[in-house]
């Protein structure tokens, strides 16, 4: 059999019946009437796949415009910078007088009210002073006091020879009086510089002890020997002052004595009295100025004692229990958390419409973006280059423009309530970024004028 010829019963397996041709035909022209279906349903668009689509997408066109433009509407009714900082008054609390301190009361970060006490400085010395102040003036009060018994009794002596008679013998026993108080203002003198001599011959000892031990220097231990022998010379001085003393009124007495003598002396009685009565200024004069001086030793006393003049916050402190500080020297500082505001450097090209008054919303970064309500109080007077150490000098060959910057300060609403950052969350140099409401025109668009003109 040739390879082409076929075998008659193969032939008439290969053949399917004629039920089975026509269920084929009409499975392929349904599979054909679908693949059309699905290739006209492939060419039709969204709308008409989905016909209530268009209306929805219509709706949100529109309300992606109206965003769009209202998120560019707002844009041009603010202006805001990331160039802004909290500030706040910072004050130094120094020292009045020199001494050693104490008694140190607060440290760093420690929240501190209107006269609590800081640090206090040994007030021994103080005391000592003004208790020689006060003991000073009383002698000066003394003093005065005899110096004005002689204006009236030297003033009578003017008028004749009886009157100057008696006017003399009244002299001479006021000088008594006054002779005795100066006795007594001399004796008085004397137990306060033995009072002293005491005290420093005691300190002479207890140096000498410390010396032996090496505890002090031979400087501070000649120094209190020095001190405790000009003291037991002041001793003697007064008791000399004090036999003088005696003797002026032994000596006012025996002027009683010569009253009569001096009748003949009338004629110069009145130089007589404008002496004493310049006596008596000068005493006048005297009080004056020890009062000065126990005021002096009363307020260096108060000095000892530093409170806080503010409430506020510690920090930068300095002193410790121990050391020995002098005038003028910074202890430590306090930082008033209700007085801060904040410093904002926008670009002189956002300035156009900005003005004091308008409403700024303030975002702290510390606390995530937390938003704080205030307005601005007032512009610079100058850019921040114009205050820095070395300011640019435009007028040169090879200027550059730059877009300068001017600090505007921005106050937070309710800063004057007593509750106003009562929680301690701003503090001054926390970052910020304020956003300045600038839809309403000021001054016809120029740069606006402060809100209070100088008187």
């Amino acid at each position: 059999m040739s390879p082409t010829t076929a075998d008659p019963n193969e032939i008439e397996r290969s053949e399917p019946p004629q039920d089975n041709r026509e269920e084929n035909h009409e499975d392929a022209e349904v599979r054909r009437r679908e693949e059309d279906r699905r290739r006209e349903e492939d060419r039709r668009g969204l709308f008409q796949k989905h016909p209530a689509a268009k209306p929805i997408v219509f709706l949100v066109a529109i309300v992606a415009i109206i965003l769009v433009g209202w998120f560019w509407w707002e844009s041009r009714q603010w202006e805001d910078t990331d160039d802004a900082q909290i500030d706040g008054h910072i004050y130094p609390i120094s020292a009045r007088v020199s001494g050693y301190v104490i008694k140190v009361n607060f440290d760093d970060g420690q929240i501190v009210r209107k006269g609590d006490v800081l640090v206090v400085i040994d007030p021994t010395d103080y005391t000592v002073a003004l208790e020689r102040a006060r003991a000073d003036y009383q002698d000066s009060q003394a003093q005065a006091e005899a110096a004005r018994y002689g204006v009236p009794v030297s003033s009578v002596g003017s008028f004749s020879q009886i009157r100057s008679a008696s006017a003399d013998m009244d002299a001479a026993q006021a000088g008594v009086a006054a002779a005795t108080k100066e006795a007594d203002a001399a004796q008085q003198q004397v137990l306060e510089a033995e009072a002293d001599a005491v005290k420093l011959n005691k300190d002479v000892e207890r140096y000498r002890q410390l010396l032996g031990k090496r505890e002090i220097s031979q400087q501070q231990f000649d120094a209190a020997i020095a001190a405790a022998t000009a003291a037991n010379a002041t001793v003697e001085a007064r008791k000399a002052s004090l036999l003088a003393a005696n003797a002026q009124v032994k000596q006012a007495q025996s002027r009683i004595v010569q009253a009569n003598a001096e009748i003949k002396n009338a004629q110069i009685t009145p130089k007589t009295v404008a002496a004493t009565q310049a006596k008596s200024q000068s005493a006048d004069a005297q009080v004056l100025r020890y009062k000065a001086a126990l005021d002096q030793a009363q307020l260096n006393l108060s000095y000892t004692t530093i409170v806080a003049p503010v409430d506020g916050v510690v920090g930068k402190r300095s002193v410790q229990v121990g050391s020995n500080v002098g005038i003028g020297q910074d202890l430590l500082a306090i930082v008033p958390l209700r007085d801060v505001w904040v410093t904002a450097n926008f670009k002189e090209t956002q300035l156009a419409k900005m003005c004091p008054g308008q409403p700024v919303k303030i975002k702290v970064d510390t606390y995530g973006g937390r938003k704080w309500d205030g307005h601005v109080s007032n512009l610079g007077g100058a850019t921040g280059a114009k205050f820095s150490l070395l300011p640019p000098e435009n007028a040169t060959g090879n200027y550059v423009k730059v877009v300068q910057r001017i600090p505007i300060r921005i106050d937070f609403d309710g800063n004057d309530k007593p509750d106003f950052n009562k929680d301690a969350l701003l503090r001054p140099g926390m970052s910020v970024e304020p956003d300045v409401r600038v839809s309403d025109p000021c001054n016809n668009g120029r740069l606006p004028l402060p809100l209070h003109e100088p008187e």
